[in-house]
């Protein structure tokens, strides 16, 4: 049996999951792990068996025995990672968002196409179990044309502080940290079509209200009261060079009676609600009809999904399967990102132009 060895880097929260999901693996082999803090780094690498640990990432892709790599950084960290790794020759998997640029993810797929490299990227909504059993019914032609989605994302008091909390490290707030999953599951289920405008406005009124007491949430490992250069709240309307739309609204912190997550789609023969779970509505018989599937899982189980996703890396890495999430709908999302808070700060509709196919 053929195996995959794995480095990889940056040690903090997000990465337990890959670790976990890798270990669940049997043809992945957790062989090495980089990150600033050594401590950190040598104390995953006892929990989960690597036999090696650097500081510099670029030592660890000088280690010909590393196979692939699981970057899991600051988001402002994303390109150089990446492109280094790809041109020393490994395959990766990057934790959303791509990266925080446009500029930036040009250049990483710029370097996917030259090194032949695999690239995903780590939209994990779309290995939720949910989702996929959602595109066998669009697939097949069960909602017919889908024209309108919309999706929210909402945290009453949620700003993790820290690097999250850091323009400079995380590219933004809510929008670019969860907001970028539920506009992912909506455009991925939508068809991927090309975005043509972005209308967004993004909000700074609240800041993230650490005197809030009675109610916890969660806080990065270096949370500071004071730092925050985020925006709370964002919201834009998502217009495709199909006719196609979509609406969002995502936030850190907003006085709403309740966190809430929505995803929902609309087509012609059909609709459907993947978020807070799933749900059908179609019609027979000159007769509207409510479908609740019977599953196991009608929501995003995020361990599920998160196996799934190193489940599908791995397989393309050692058999050559085609990648769910390649760079190229990274780089179409991070067009909508970098767009909507391109239309805030200017205070109107961003167009793109179209592009001539081959």
């Amino acid at each position: 049996m053929k195996t995959l060895n794995i480095g990889v880097i940056g040690a903090g929260g997000i990465s337990d999951v890959h670790f976990h999901a890798y270990a669940k693996n049997e043809q992945a082999n957790i062989y090495a792990i980089s990150d600033l803090n050594e401590l950190r780094a040598k104390e995953k690498a006892d929990k989960y068996g690597a036999q090696k640990v650097y500081t510099d990432y670029h030592e660890l892709l000088a280690d010909p025995v590393v196979d692939a790599v699981s970057v899991c950084t600051w988001n402002n960290l994303h390109a150089p990672i990446v492109i280094d790794a790809l041109h020393a020759g490994k395959n990766v998997l990057v934790e959303k968002p791509l990266c925080t640029t446009l500029e930036d993810a040009y250049k990483i797929q710029e370097a996917v196409k030259k090194t032949g490299k695999i690239l995903q990227v780590g939209f994990v909504r779309r290995f939720g179990e949910n989702t996929q059993l959602l595109k066998k019914f669009i697939d097949n032609g069960d909602f017919g044309e889908i024209y309108y989605a919309k999706a929210s994302c909402i945290r009453r008091l949620g700003n993790p502080g820290g690097w999250f909390a850091d323009k400079e490290r995380s590219g933004g707030g809510p929008l670019i940290d969860i907001g970028v999953h539920v506009i992912d599951l909506c455009w991925y289920l939508m068809g991927r079509p090309k975005v043509k405008s972005v209308s967004g406005n993004t909000y700074n009124q609240l800041g993230n209200r650490a005197n809030v007491k009675h109610l916890s949430f969660y806080k990065a490992a270096d949370y500071d009261s004071e730092k925050n250069t985020v925006e709370d709240m964002a919201n834009a309307v998502i217009r495709f060079e199909n006719g196609a739309s979509l609406m969002v609204d995502v936030s850190f912190t907003l006085h709403a009676k309740k966190d809430e997550i929505t995803a929902k789609i609309y087509g012609d023969k059909g609709g459907a609600e993947i978020e807070p779970e799933l749900f059908i509505v179609s019609e027979k018989h000159d007769t509207i009809l409510n479908i609740s599937p019977q599953v196991d899982n009608a929501t995003f189980d995020f361990e599920i999904g998160f196996q799934n996703e190193i489940n599908a890396f791995v397989d393309s890495c050692l058999n050559g399967t085609p990648v769910i999430s390649p760079v190229e709908d990274g780089v179409e999302i991070m067009k909508i990102l970098t767009g909507i808070y391109e239309s805030s700060e200017k205070g109107c509709e961003i167009q793109f132009t179209p592009v001539a196919a081959n």
